[in-house]
C-alpha cells in the first residue's frame, strides 16, 4: 500500500498543535470528550489520570497474516497482554469498548513500525491504516491508578506530572509463531509500608495486568538504571519508597522490535486509547 506522503511526525510535547490547549482537569472528562480532543489535534505526554473511572487500553494493529500469532502471543502472555477486544480486519471501530470511536484518530499519538524499526510517531494514523489490519486492545495499568490513590498509595508519576517509567527486562515472553521477545514492565515507587496495599489493590484488576511481578531490586529483572527508562519518563522516588514492577502492555512493541514484522501500528507508550468501559 502506498502511504506517501507520510504525515508529519508528532512531537511528544503536550499542546503542541497550533491553537490547541489541554483541559486543566482531564480526570473529569468523559471518554468521548477526550477522544474528540485527540481527534482534532490535541496531544498529551501521558493519559495517566485522564477520564477517571474509565478503562484505558494499549493498541496493537497488525496485518491479518500476523493476527493469529499476535492473538496467540497475547493468550500465552496474559500478564503483559490482557486482551480486551480484537477487531475485524480493516475495521477501526472497537465495537465493544467504544463503538463510536475511531482507532485511527482517537489516541494522542501513534507509533509506526516497519520490519521492527520505528519509522514515525504521528498524531493521526489514518494515512497508515490498511484494510488488512486487525487491532488488539490490551489492558493498561493506568486503569487501577485511581484505586491505588483511593487506597492511600501515592502515584508518584502523576504527582510529578510525568509519564510512567517503563523498562525492557531480561525475562523472555512465551513465543508464538513469528513473535518472540522480552517482557516490558512499568515501575511505580511505593512507600514500603504500602506495598502490600498496592499488591492487594492491583490484584483486583486482572484485565489491567493484575498484581506486580516483582518488588525491589531492579537488577533481578535485568534493569541496570531506574533513572534511564526505555519508555516513558524517569520518576523520582521519595525516601522510603521501593520500586514495584508490573507487566506492561508496551511488551508487544518490544516484541515487534525484536521479531521484525513487516508492519505494525501501536499507541505511543503512555498515551493510551480511552474506552467507554468503566474500570
Amino acid at each position: 500500500m502506498d502511504r506517501t506522503p507520510r504525515p508529519k511526525a508528532w512531537t511528544t510535547q503536550a499542546g503542541n498543535h497550533p491553537g490547541m490547549s489541554l483541559p486543566d482537569q482531564p480526570a473529569v472528562l468523559t471518554p468521548t470528550q477526550a477522544r474528540a480532543l485527540f481527534r482534532t489535534g490535541a496531544t498529551t505526554p501521558t493519559t495517566s489520570g485522564w477520564c477517571r473511572g474509565y478503562t484505558q487500553a494499549n493498541l496493537l494493529a497488525v496485518p491479518r497474516t500476523l493476527a493469529f500469532d499476535a492473538l496467540l502471543f497475547a493468550l500465552r502472555n496474559p500478564g503483559a497482554c490482557p486482551l480486551l477486544e480484537v477487531t475485524d480486519p480493516g475495521d477501526p471501530h472497537p465495537r465493544n469498548l467504544a463503538p463510536t470511536a475511531d482507532l485511527r484518530t482517537d489516541l494522542p499519538a501513534y507509533r509506526i513500525y516497519e520490519h521492527g524499526t520505528l519509522v514515525a510517531e504521528v498524531g493521526d494514523a489514518t494515512a497508515y491504516w490498511r484494510d488488512d489490519l486487525v487491532a488488539l486492545l490490551i489492558g493498561c495499568s493506568f486503569s487501577f491508578e485511581a484505586a491505588l490513590a483511593a487506597a492511600g498509595v501515592p502515584v508518584r508519576h502523576v504527582e510529578q506530572g510525568r509519564n510512567v517509567s517503563m523498562y525492557v527486562t531480561d525475562r523472555p515472553c512465551v513465543p508464538a509463531g513469528r513473535l518472540s521477545g522480552p517482557l516490558v514492565v512499568s515501575m511505580r515507587p511505593v512507600p514500603e509500608p504500602l506495598v502490600d496495599t498496592a499488591i492487594e489493590v492491583s490484584t483486583r484488576y486482572p484485565a489491567h495486568h493484575g498484581p506486580p511481578i516483582h518488588v525491589g531490586n531492579p537488577a533481578a529483572l535485568g534493569i541496570a538504571d531506574l533513572a534511564r527508562p526505555d519508555f516513558g519518563d524517569p520518576v523520582e522516588a521519595e525516601p522510603g519508597d521501593v520500586p514495584v514492577f508490573w507487566a506492561c502492555g508496551v511488551t508487544p512493541q518490544a516484541v515487534c522490535m525484536a521479531s521484525g514484522p513487516e508492519f505494525v501500528i501501536t499507541h505511543s507508550p503512555g498515551r493510551m486509547f480511552i474506552t467507554d468501559r468503566a474500570d
